[in-house]
């Protein structure tokens, strides 16, 4: 009888013994296809995020080119023709006239060259980036702008500041062609741990319920908010003008 005993324990035992050893496989197969699949994710995430960029920094080529556009016609083009007006009835008391407004037009031709140059943009600050855009839409008269810094700046991740760029450029866009605004607000807050950012102009505003192709605007800027880990949040009523507030962890 002891030695049946014995048996059946060694056999229980045994069977106790590979059940677990057949746990921990299966346990471990379990994780390591988890993790697998966690990093395949990480890296479909980490080429999406790419991909954005890459397209972000094209959209913001071709929004550059356009400016330049702008800036050759109606800027630039008109003080070298008012130049050459200004000449051809030149006198020797107008020759002054004629060399301020040359002068502007070195002035804008040197505010241009930075619009032109890809290093330059790609090296600058998400401020002075902006404001370099204010600065335009203020000279051209396309609307009245500013902008505001509170808190002390901090520094900005390249790549997050190229896409937060992109984004305020399209509400820029927006706000110039669509939304009929005499005034557009900028606001940069640095907070300890968070940057918030509030565009707003006083334009007819919109109902995206309404506007299927502005809310898949909207919906655009807020994935691409989603991949810097940003929060993007559009307030708007009809004639009572737009706000995005966009909340980014510094």
């Amino acid at each position: 009888m002891e030695s049946e005993e014995r048996v059946i324990i060694l056999i229980t035992t045994t069977l106790i013994i590979v059940l677990f050893v057949i746990f921990i496989v299966l346990l471990f197969g379990f994780f390591q296809k988890r993790k697998n699949l966690l990093l395949q994710q990480q890296e479909e995430a980490k080429k999406r995020f790419e991909r954005e960029i890459s397209e972000t920094q094209i959209e913001i080529r071709e929004e550059t080119l356009r400016n330049i556009s702008w800036e050759l016609h109606d800027n630039i083009g008109q003080l070298l023709t008012l130049a050459k007006i200004q000449l051809q009835s030149a006198s020797a008391g107008s020759l002054k006239d004629v060399s301020e407004t040359i002068t502007k037009g070195l002035t804008e031709v040197r505010a241009l060259s930075k619009l032109i140059n890809p290093e330059a943009i790609k090296n600058i600050n998400l401020k002075d980036a902006i404001q370099l855009e204010i600065d335009r839409f203020n000279r051209l008269n396309f609307i009245t702008s500013s902008l505001n810094i509170l808190g002390e700046e901090q520094k900005i991740d390249e790549k997050s500041s190229i896409i937060i760029f992109r984004i305020l450029q399209e509400f820029f866009s927006n706000t110039i062609k669509h939304s009929k605004a005499s005034n557009l607000e900028v606001l940069l807050d640095f907070k300890d741990k968070e940057l918030l950012i509030e565009a707003k102009d006083d334009g007819i505003g919109f109902s995206t319920s309404e506007n299927k192709s502005t809310g898949i605007g909207l919906e655009n800027i807020k994935n691409r908010a989603k991949l810097i880990g940003a929060s993007a949040v559009f307030i708007s009523e009809k004639n009572k003008g737009t706000i995005l507030k966009i909340v980014y962890k510094l």
